[in-house]
């Protein structure tokens, strides 16, 4: 087991702080501005870092991920109103410049995305099996005590079909869905919109617990290739009410 890997695929919003209130969107930032630092940039040990950039692109100010045989997140601060996640719908929109041409979701060697959307999840470490507490509890150790529990990962795949889900290769503590595949829409602005406690309770059989973080990016390392990646706003929150988690 390569437990440095189930770490970051699981483990992601070990750094994400909880806001009391909103921090800016993408669209409110300048183009060329440094990343403020109410985001989080999560990276590998020992992978060669995603190059994260606020740029414009078609009139509004977006996130671009850029990953050249590298791996690495943005996480997304989250408001102390976001415990509850029931009715909460996740919206946000993606570009990609291609799809990867050797990723697999079904094999370590292959799991690499054109882009990536974790939400992570506080499911009770006691409900856990034995093995699954263990492994968290030496990731709390070593990362601290935030570290979560389940997530959910909506990817834009290379070759299996729009609503494929799996468990991560790495951990079943991680949902896989795919929510684009393929070439076709390359170089779109494609919107998402996710209620992700449904999401939850699919996968994993019971009522989705509290969102503890959300984070954004794309991944090479394994398959060695190169992708660009544009992430517009992101919210969290009850579709007819007001976010609780902007980005």
């Amino acid at each position: 087991m390569n437990l440095r890997r189930v770490m970051f695929a699981l483990f992601l919003a070990s750094t994400l702080a909880v806001w009391a209130n909103e921090p800016p969107l993408f669209s409110t930032l300048t183009p060329g501005q440094t990343i403020p630092a109410s985001f989080r940039v999560i990276t590998l040990p020992k992978v060669a870092k995603n190059t994260f950039s606020i740029v414009a692109d078609v009139g509004k100010t977006v996130l671009r991920v850029e990953s050249a045989d590298s791996a690495g997140s943005i996480g997304i601060p989250l408001s102390t109103a976001s415990d509850n996640v029931a009715n909460s719908t996740l919206t946000w929109r993606w570009k990609v410049d291609r799809v990867l041409d050797n990723a697999d979701l079904s094999e370590k060697r292959g799991d690499d995305f054109a882009a990536r959307v974790y939400v992570f999840f506080d499911v009770p470490l006691q409900s856990l099996s034995f093995f699954d507490r263990a492994k968290i509890t030496l990731a709390r150790i070593i990362m601290g005590s935030n570290v979560p529990t389940a997530a959910l990962c909506y990817v834009w795949d290379n070759t299996h079909d729009i609503g494929h889900t799996a468990w991560s290769a790495y951990t079943t503590r991680v949902r896989m869905i795919v929510l684009q595949s393929g070439p076709r829409r390359v170089g779109q602005w494609v919107s998402e919109s996710r209620d992700v406690a449904a999401d939850f309770r699919a996968a994993f059989g019971f009522e989705a617990p509290a969102v503890t973080g959300v984070a954004i990016g794309n991944d090479t390392d394994n398959t060695h290739e190169r992708v660009t990646t544009w992430y517009g706003d992101i919210s969290l929150g009850n579709p007819t009410a007001p976010a609780t988690l902007t980005r």
